[in-house]
């Protein structure tokens, strides 16, 4: 062998040996950075001649298992719809209260126990029916109840508008990666043509891939350009040649009445879309897939339960209040529901009378509902009462005022039947409600009742067949009323399958609880969930990062190699060196 191919091997294997040094280094100080791949300095025999003149280093390269890659990318993804779904259910089912009991006594603070103490507030007024204090208990307790599903609905809401900001900024943060996906795409196929390493830019691109599918299921693959492609799931293109921005626009404010519907320029949410095209449907995992989820679906359903609970509680009350009448008497009676139509089918007797503030006779009438066809009739014969005036206004409420100073109007139903559903003539028109609102939302105690403008209906118009002006025709102090706003929380009542829950039967208190117990159980399973795809999507990275992550004892007994080569190319250069001055040194002396 020559001295000059004897140098140059020396020097080929000094310069590929840095190279690796300078690879491995890099391995080595990377090695906590996310995405990051252990790198290879790649090196191969150079020829000439048929003679073996030294090494070259070809390129630097990293080895992803691409069906690992693929793998981890579907688990990213349903990982992030898990944990979206674990967060906010947990949320969810903190809006409920807790449950707790302590020696049989109930003391958490759901629903259930709310109602539970409204019923044994009502158990105490039925003993001392008079007294004010418990009748003020009553109203108190019965405002609680009200008010804690109002919140309850006020959360599921701020939930769904919550759910909707995450949704717009998990779009913004899936367009940025998709920016930047396209970015190294160009990079990539650049630095390529260029004969240098992609392997730190494909690293980069991986990062930013899984991170869109956190945020959404997608399909993607390599083209044969080098580019990397991703679609939705039906094929809608979010990167070929370049980015294609998804579109969102988050609502300015959500209610109960707040919906997506596919294909409607007036929906109350937007449609996500790309180039025009609506992909809110193709989007069933990641972040967005679940947000979409919580908000259309399952907090839907959860407000669905809440409003039945507070439809039939609302019921309960009101069937009991319209039977009934405060003392004194209220100086008018104005109906909270509105009368659609003017047509009116009724039959039966109803009692209207105008009472003093003792509850004494002033004037009544009995009225045979099957004579008058038309509500407008119905208002004509009640005018026709002594003491007595009647109207509708413009939105259909009925309204009976007594037209006497200081005195009141008192209903007794009697045997009157109105309506499709045969409601008595003061529920039917909602005249006398102890509850208002017809959803969880707006659910309320009347604001005479709770202001105390009006007292709380215990007592009932005397319905003896004829009366005498100056009877005694209201008396308050009796427990009947009491006892029947009491059977009338806890009877067994048949409620609808709705949000998840079957048809059931029981009393509000059950129904309440079930409701809860539904939250929970759901609030449970997605915990469950949630752990079960973060050890599958961890299984996978750890994988992955043993096949292509950086082995710290491994890189760091490599560059301890590497070293020791690196010195023994060296000190072969300074012996060929030597053998070059010592032939020097005997040529120039001969």
């Amino acid at each position: 062998m020559s001295l000059n191919i004897a140098r140059s091997i020396a020097f080929s294997g000094l310069s590929a040996t840095s190279v690796q040094i300078s690879v491995t280094s890099s391995n080595i100080s990377n090695a906590d950075t996310t995405g990051y791949t252990t790198k290879t300095a790649n090196q191969s025999s150079s020829v000439t001649n048929g003679v073996g003149t030294g090494v070259t280093v070809t390129g630097v390269t990293s080895t992803v298992d691409k069906l690992l890659l693929k793998s981890l990318i579907s688990a990213t993804s349903e990982l992030g719809s898990a944990d979206k779904t674990n967060t906010y259910l947990t949320s969810l089912e903190k809006l409920y209260g807790s449950t707790s009991s302590t020696d049989g006594s109930s003391t958490g603070t759901s629903l259930a126990n709310s109602i539970a103490t409204l019923e044994s507030a009502l158990s105490s007024l039925a003993s001392t029916p008079s007294s004010a204090s418990l009748q003020s208990n009553v109203i108190s307790a019965l405002d609680d109840v009200a008010s804690q599903l109002r919140e309850t609905s006020n959360g599921i809401q701020k939930l769904r508008g919550d759910a909707d900001q995450d949704i717009s900024s998990s779009i913004d943060d899936v367009n940025a990666d998709l920016e930047q996906i396209a970015d190294l795409n160009a990079a990539i196929k650049q630095t390529a043509a260029a004969g240098q390493s992609t392997a730190d830019l494909e690293d980069q691109r991986n990062t930013a891939l899984q991170d869109v599918a956190s945020k959404m299921n997608i399909s993607y693959f390599t083209a044969s350009n080098g580019d990397l492609q991703i679609y939705t799931t039906s094929g809608q293109a979010l990167v070929d040649s370049t980015a294609h921005t998804i579109s969102y626009t988050a609502a300015a404010n959500v209610t109960a009445s707040t919906t997506y519907t596919a294909g409607s320029s007036s929906s109350g949410f937007s449609a996500i879309t790309v180039n025009g095209v609506d992909i809110t449907s193709q989007i069933s995992g990641g972040d967005i897939g679940a947000l979409v989820t919580l908000r259309d679906k399952t907090l839907p359903d959860a407000q669905s339960q809440l409003d039945q609970l507070a439809q039939q509680l609302a019921s309960a009350m009101n069937s009991v209040s319209n039977s009934a009448s405060a003392v004194p008497a209220p100086t008018s009676l104005t109906g909270m529901t509105s009368v659609s139509s003017t047509a009116l089918s009724a039959t039966g007797t109803v009692r209207i009378a105008a009472t003093d503030q003792s509850g004494n006779l002033v004037s009544y009438g009995d009225l045979d509902l099957s004579s008058y066809s038309t509500v407008g009739d119905l208002v004509t014969a009640i005018n026709g009462i002594s003491g007595l005036s009647a109207s509708v206004d413009s939105d259909g409420h009925l309204s009976i005022t007594a037209t006497g100073s200081g005195n009141g109007v008192a209903v007794n139903e009697m045997t009157s039947s109105v309506g499709s559903s045969g409601e008595g003539f003061s529920e039917y028109f909602g005249l006398n409600d102890l509850v208002t609102g017809t959803s969880a939302s707006d659910i309320a105690v009347n604001s005479k009742i709770l202001s105390g403008t009006n007292e709380l209906q215990l007592a009932t118009l005397d319905s003896s067949s004829s009366l005498t002006v100056g009877d005694s025709v209201l008396s308050s102090g009796s427990a009947t009323v009491v006892n029947a706003f009491y059977d009338a929380l806890t009877e067994s009542r048949t409620f609808s399958s709705t949000g998840g829950l079957a048809a059931t039967t029981g009393s509000l208190a059950d129904y309440a609880s079930a409701v809860v117990s539904d939250v929970a159980s759901k609030s449970s399973q997605a915990s469950t969930n949630y752990t079960a795809k973060e050890t599958a999507q961890s299984t996978y990275a750890n994988s992955l990062s043993s096949q292509s992550g950086v082995n710290l004892d491994e890189e760091s007994a490599k560059l301890s190699t590497l070293q020791n080569k690196y010195s023994a190319a060296s000190a072969l250069i300074q012996a060929i060196n030597s053998m070059y001055s010592s032939l020097l040194s005997a040529v120039q002396s001969t």
